[in-house]
């Protein structure tokens, strides 16, 4: 699929710098002329080089259920660090690490990429390798890979990217 571009209004640009510029003012914490300057100078680089490369189109239904998907996330990592914990503090250290190779049926790019950096946030669970819509995993034991066997994380990603066209 075609990327489609489309010209930038200045007046986004301006608020699309100005954006860039607060936050280089919060990251940085400094008010000092010659660091307000470069923040300046480098908010309007970034906000015009970025201009032409890919159109802002807000989509607010995507950016809701991903902030409404991270408190789901949350709950594994949790799961996953106690059952980690358990693993680790058993006597007899009951690890049997394994790659797994998962096809996902996910068509968008950046839902392949949400599935990956959640399997490796979530404690336990490494992902490998990416290729197109194939990941391998390492997982530490059977009951950490369940997630990923089960398809339940992708299957909440699907639910995500449901309305996006596809771009695999």
């Amino acid at each position: 699929m075609a990327t489609r571009t489309r010209p930038i209004s200045s007046e986004f640009l301006f608020l699309k710098a100005m954006a860039l510029f607060v936050v280089w003012v919060l990251l940085s914490a400094s008010f000092a002329w010659i660091h307000l300057g470069l923040g300046f100078i480098c908010s309007f680089a970034v906000a015009w080089i970025n201009s032409g490369h890919s159109p802002f189109v807000p989509k607010f239904r995507l950016w809701l259920r991903i902030l409404l998907y991270l408190p789901w996330l949350f709950y594994k990592i949790v799961q996953s660090s106690l059952q980690l914990t358990k693993l680790i503090l058993h006597p007899a250290l009951p690890i049997a690490p394994q790659l797994i190779s998962v096809e996902t049926k996910l068509r968008h790019h950046a839902a392949v990429v949400l599935l990956g950096n959640s399997i490796t946030l979530t404690p336990g669970t490494i992902t490998a390798e990416v290729d197109r819509n194939k990941l391998i995993i390492h997982a530490m034991d059977k009951t950490l890979a369940e997630d990923i066997t089960s398809k339940q994380i992708e299957s909440k990603i699907a639910d995500i990217f449901k309305d996006e066209e596809p771009d695999l």
